[in-house]
């Protein structure tokens, strides 16, 4: 468990995140409040410098502390066809990256493993490959057409098994693959509705490729990225009359026109029976609290990063300030350049804050506005 020495607890077994409905590399369910995700020194640089003022807004960086939680999670590919990857304790992993504290190394370990559940030395921590269906949730498929039993969203499915078959291929028992631990936002949730939005006018960053480049400028173009400063990039909604998600992922979201943009957003507070209309004014105060704090960082470009909004499909209330347990957070740093940075010093500087970020959170917030004035 998190805050555990690496050889105290009990098993782990790393599942891929249920709940992921965009980005591209697999998220992993380390334990009900973390997840693991695959290291970007540019994002670990910007989680190590995260201002104050932000920390509300991203999810808790859990990955440093000599004797706090693990630092790093750390895999060795193996073979195609093995079931699981077993995991062992590092002695240190300060070595590459600067930190303190131990890490994870996860290698190969045969499907008899799986049975008998031990090892010879440190905390078993099994890396699940082969997905199984499950009936306590309903998701839609692709064409919204009669919904598949299954728990696991279709897109983090998909990227989950891409990542399992580029491991399998770029098999080396040299390569370390390493990983960030970082809060589960949705945790609280008993039913969390998720969308995820690209925000920004421009997705490319300082070190992309010519034609990397180009490939981004054209989808912004040709998406409610240009014209708005935002598009989906993943959603998920639970339909309370039929007890299932609703999914759509980066591929719809492009084609949206803002007209388009604004009925999904919509569509994002329907929860089948209802539009959930108290949900707009905390999200709309939650939204211009983060745009007043990315209005104070100068040198900030968020380049390809998300933005989630999340509420829990379960229609109850609790007590408190939030009692629709709403949440607006910012995800996705793998490009985001700041001054001081340490992974990229030398990148390019900039001065004030990420018009193009501010630009699209204003847009967002204007058309909830509208929603909540029922136009």
């Amino acid at each position: 468990m998190v805050g555990q020495s690496p050889g105290e607890g009990r098993a782990v077994l790393l599942q891929p995140f249920v709940h992921q409905v965009g980005g591209h590399t697999s998220m992993l369910t380390y334990d009900e409040h973390t997840i693991c995700k695959p290291l970007v020194s540019q994002e670990l640089s910007f989680y190590e410098s995260l201002p104050l003022a932000m920390r509300q807004f991203t999810p808790q960086y859990k990955g440093k502390g000599s004797s706090g939680p693990l630092t790093f999670l750390k895999i060795i590919p193996t073979s195609p066809g093995t079931d699981f990857l077993h995991c062992q304790p590092l002695e240190s992993s300060a070595g590459a990256w600067g930190g303190s504290g131990g890490g994870m190394a996860l290698s190969a370990f045969p499907r008899k493993v799986r049975a008998r559940g031990s090892v010879s030395r440190g905390i078993p921590m099994l890396l699940r490959t082969d997905l199984q269906y499950h009936t306590d949730s309903l998701l839609e498929d692709a064409n919204g057409k009669q919904a598949e039993r299954k728990s696991y969203n279709p897109w983090g499915l998909h990227c989950h098994r891409q990542h399992l078959n580029r491991m399998s291929s770029k098999h080396n028992e040299n390569k370390l693959h390493q990983f960030l631990l970082l809060e589960n936002v949705v945790s609280k949730c008993s039913y969390p509705c998720i969308l995820d939005l690209k925000m920004g006018t421009r997705q490319h960053g300082d070190d992309a490729s010519e034609e990397k480049k180009a490939r981004h400028i054209k989808k912004c173009e040709q998406s409610t990225s240009a014209s708005l400063g935002v598009r989906i990039c993943g959603m998920q909604v639970y339909q309370a009359d039929t007890g299932h998600f609703l999914c759509r992922d980066k591929y719809f979201g492009r084609k949206l026109s803002p007209e388009g943009f604004r009925q999904t957003l919509r569509q994002f507070l329907c929860t089948g029976n209802q539009l959930r209309t108290e949900l707009l004014e905390p999200i709309i105060l939650r939204l211009k609290a983060l745009l007043a704090v990315i209005r104070k960082q100068s040198s900030y470009r968020f380049y390809s990063s998300s933005l989630l909004i999340i509420y829990d499909g379960q229609e109850h209330k609790t007590h408190g300030t939030n009692p629709f347990r709403v949440d607006v957070r910012m995800i996705d740093f793998a490009h985001t350049t700041f001054k001081g940075s340490k992974s990229n010093p030398s990148s390019t500087l900039y001065d004030g804050p990420d018009h193009g970020y501010i630009f699209g959170m204003e847009n967002l917030i204007k058309i909830l506005q509208s929603l909540s004035e029922g136009k």
